[in-house]
């Protein structure tokens, strides 16, 4: 097996498109170029409309290639593999990027490495905030707890080595992402709401109102939020036309808080069952501030290293991708233009056999 592997990777399961170039000698991982354009139509529908982010995917992603090869200095038989998010996401768009991944392998004669886009969530917990590296872990911090949430995914992930993944938790119906958005949509904040939310909360006040910590006490790694959305709908249907700029911010904070103790609450489960030496956390919402120092809070008094996804990359980029791709190909993990499609659906575990 060489010693420096080096990928092209491309990630558009759904409004954002990304390319990259990492490459990975011996134990270090850098990242050598990198593009992210993130899609700005989506906002007039209040979500992502499949077809129209398909067709932004189009635009520009051949262009996005180019640019990032360039920036690279990579020239492409130098290029190992190109990795590509196969699965799971919205139809349209991955068939975007594994298309371009297929043509790439067809032209360059270049094997494709398939990516789970939540692997590629796990693995980018690894790399190291403003510094383009990262590194493998070492034996004593396995096993390993990933923790993923985001606009489509809330889960716990087992990790007993590298590429080795067991749900062993995750949500019965809405991610906490995406009832991030829809509590945002409530209080007229717009697309996307993470963000909106978090810094509403800033001013608010997270004991003002006190809304469900959905399956707190269920005794497993589960999560629901359907109802902890429906609580934030109804109050903010009995404050009606009266509510304030401060009741905004107090239903934030306080719906914030809800969101913080029931992670809290299922991460000291997990924890109290198995001794992890190690925390991932990663996905879109891990850039929320609160949750973030939670998290951390709880690794450090069950002295667990922890480690967080870069801000940049909590949200959907190919860097992670990348990041996955070799590690992946260096396990073996290949395949022709011929042998990959794109799946809307499919577990990372069953992905990973």
């Amino acid at each position: 097996m060489k010693k420096i592997v080096t990928v092209l990777a491309i990630e558009s399961s759904c409004d954002d498109t990304g390319v990259a170039v990492v490459q990975k000698n011996g134990e270090t991982v850098s990242v050598l170029a990198e593009l992210v354009t993130s899609q700005n139509i989506h906002e007039a529908t209040g979500g992502v409309v499949p077809e129209a982010a398909a067709r932004e995917h189009e635009k520009v992603i051949s262009p996005m290639i180019q640019v990032v090869l360039e920036k690279s200095g990579i020239q492409r038989e130098n290029i190992d593999a190109i990795a590509v998010t196969t699965c799971p996401g919205l139809m349209p768009s991955l068939a975007v990027g594994v298309q371009a991944a297929r043509a790439l392998s067809y032209v360059w004669n270049k094997p494709i490495v398939p990516v789970h886009h939540i692997e590629g969530h796990v693995y980018s917990a690894l790399l190291v905030e403003n510094e383009p590296k990262s590194y493998q872990l070492p034996a004593k911090s396995w096993p390993a707890l990933a923790i993923i949430i985001s606009g489509g995914h809330t889960m716990f992930i087992r990790m007993k080595s590298h590429l080795q993944y067991e749900v062993i938790g995750e949500t019965r119906d809405d991610a906490i992402g995406e009832v991030f958005d829809k509590v945002a949509r409530m209080l007229g904040l717009g697309y996307p709401g993470g963000p909106k939310i978090s810094k509403l909360a800033e001013a608010g006040n997270p004991n003002a109102f006190h809304f469900p910590r959905p399956m707190e006490h269920s005794h497993n790694l589960d999560f629901s939020y359907s109802g902890l959305k429906t609580a934030v709908l109804y109050q903010v249907c009995d404050l009606g036309d009266a509510i304030d700029d401060q009741q905004k911010s107090d239903i934030a904070a306080s719906f914030q808080q809800a969101i913080c103790d029931s992670v809290a609450a299922k991460l000291e489960y997990a924890v109290a069952q198995t001794e992890y030496k190690t925390i991932l956390f990663a996905g879109g919402v891990a850039a929320n501030t609160a949750l973030r120092t939670r998290i951390a809070q709880i690794a450090e008094r069950h002295a667990t290293a922890f480690h967080v996804a870069p801000l940049h990359l909590c949200g959907d980029n190919a860097v992670m991708i990348g990041e996955v791709g070799v590690y992946a190909f260096e396990a073996g993990r290949i395949k022709t233009w011929r042998e990959i499609d794109a799946t809307a659906k499919i577990s990372i575990e069953e992905f990973s056999k």
